[in-house]
């Protein structure tokens, strides 16, 4: 086995000089080292292949003891100095002051086939930013996070990735629904990967302090290594890495709606300053097109961090990384064409999106209000995005708007509700969208096949990852091994797996992790 590890991070940037692995508040500092807790019977669960051979793994290194001590934190990589990184953060609105790896300690950036890879064990223990918690994390929590990653990235979706999920053969604490019930659960380990994990919070948090030498060190640091297209470091150089944040930060959102993808917690210290999709928490998909919902019981009476806003939340959480970099610039006005741009470009850029999703190639005036009342219309009833949209491409322009509306009525949750001044509504949104359709040149396979490619047929539903992780706590792994390797081809028919194209049951409407989650999930 044989890793090279290029430690920009930690040689380039300043550290913590304390060495002692106690909740502080960290001054001055990007980062603290610290030491992963050893576990006590580690076992390997699952490795993604694609992401072991981006950083240089052999198939026999994976079946290594040495590869499953290093991805479960009991052997120290060759210079390697682990640590976790300090940051602050905005959390559901309000500043949280300093926040930081509470539960991911930093291996290093393992470089081969000349890219560069920050490798990061999360539930690996203890460190400074773990405030009152224990810096571990539990299975089901494991398991959706490394699900999730690699299905984000098959989706053509910016995201951090994973290489692997471990059990650590002991037992963690948790209250899973925030209610007083507190149990043991057993206790896992995902290995994640990304060019880097700096989010908004690490710049924040300096700016809060004003420490303005460690934020431009950070912000150098950044452009450097991040976006090396951007060859000056004065005011137009953090003028245009905003630029460039802004407009990752908007296509990363613009894909989650393309596929009803609800992060639910989009704090400042969730977003990737690389606009990947960052912490996968009380995440899930729209079963039923609703654009009020959130999965996070936290953000259950404000909602907050609904599908519907997510947009906009964005937008509030680059006000704020324009706020910390203000200093360096010292000039407002780019700064706020910058965000007022990003709202004309979220406008036009979903608007395509969702044309896109419906097979409109063309421009038309009516289109806005097309997909308006298309939205309007879904929500008159419980109506499974994923297979509506799914479904709509095989409408052909000769259909007549009965053919249209069978076409679709898979998607409906209770299709006796379709009746009466529903169906009317239905049956005149359909009439529009043939109209529309006629005005298209792409024929109805030309059509169905571009539409397919940006409507997935197969999305991780909530249910689906609940199921995979009560087989887990079982000791079977094999619906893991299922779901990896369907969400590696969303797009495809993959008929053999037709019974995972399915509304949610009826079981999983309220049940725990099937709807609903919380922030420990």
């Amino acid at each position: 086995m044989n890793i090279v590890l290029k430690n920009t991070f930690t040689n380039e940037l300043p550290e913590d000089p304390i060495s002692e692995n106690t909740r502080r508040q960290v001054e001055k500092a990007c980062y603290s080292y610290v030491v992963p807790k050893k576990t006590s019977n580690p076992q390997l669960i699952h490795t993604s292949p694609e992401m072991a051979k981006n950083l240089g793994f052999t198939s026999e290194d994976l079946k290594s003891t040495k590869f499953l001590n290093i991805i479960t934190g009991n052997e120290i990589i060759e210079n390697s100095k682990p640590y976790a990184m300090c940051y602050g953060g905005h959390q559901f609105g309000n500043w949280a002051g300093q926040l930081g790896d509470g539960r991911a300690i930093n291996l290093g950036e393992i470089l081969y086939d000349d890219k560069k890879w920050a490798l990061q064990l999360k539930g690996a223990g203890e460190t400074p930013y773990s405030r009152t918690a224990d810096g571990l994390a539990v299975l089901r929590s494991s398991i959706r996070e490394y699900l999730c990653s690699e299905a984000m990235y098959h989706l053509g979706i910016p995201t951090t990735r994973a290489l692997s999920i471990a059990l650590s053969g002991d037992k963690v604490l948790r209250d899973v629904l925030y209610n007083g019930n507190p149990d043991y659960e057993k206790g896992a380990i995902v290995s994640r990967v990304a060019p880097s994990f700096l989010r908004f919070g690490s710049y924040e948090i300096f700016s809060s302090r004003q420490d303005y030498k460690t934020l431009k060190n950070l912000v150098d640091y950044t452009i450097k290594n991040f976006y090396p297209q951007i060859k000056s470091t004065s005011k137009e150089a953090y003028i245009a890495f905003f630029k460039e944040v802004t407009e990752r930060t908007l296509e990363m959102i613009i894909h989650w709606q393309r596929v009803g993808f609800v992060h639910g917690v989009m704090n400042t210290d969730n977003m990737s300053i690389l606009g990947l999709t960052i912490d996968f928490g009380p995440y899930g998909w729209l079963e039923g097109f609703d654009d009020g919902w959130t999965p996070n019981t936290t953000d259950r009476q404000h909602k907050r961090y609904r599908y519907g806003n997510q947009g906009n939340v964005g937008l509030w959480n680059l006000y704020q990384l324009a706020n910390a970099l203000y200093p360096l610039i010292e000039d407002a006005e780019p700064l706020e064409e910058i965000l007022e741009s990003y709202k004309n470009d979220y406008s036009m850029r979903y608007l395509n999106m969702m044309k896109s999703k419906i097979g409109l190639f063309t421009n038309q005036d009516s289109d806005n209000e097309l997909l308006n009342t298309l939205e309007e219309v879904l929500q008159l009833t419980e109506t499974d995005m994923t297979i509506f949209f799914r479904k709509i491409s095989s409408i052909k322009k000769t259909d007549d708007t009965d053919a249209c509306l069978n076409s679709i009525q898979e998607a409906f949750y209770q299709p006796k509700e379709l009746k009466g001044e529903i169906r009317t509504l239905w049956i005149n949104w359909f009439s529009d969208y043939l109209k529309r359709l006629s005005g298209e040149n792409y024929t109805d396979t030309e059509r169905q096949e571009k539409m397919n490619a940006v409507n997935p047929k197969y999305v991780l539903r909530n249910y689906m990852a609940q199921l995979a992780i009560d087989k887990a706590d079982e000791g079977d792994y094999s619906l893991i091994e299922t779901f990896f390797e369907l969400l590696k081809k969303p797009y495809s028919e993959q008929p053999l797996h037709n019974d995972w194209f399915a509304k949610r049951p009826e079981w999983a409407r309220n049940k725990v992790g099937c709807s609903m989650l919380s922030c420990s999930s």
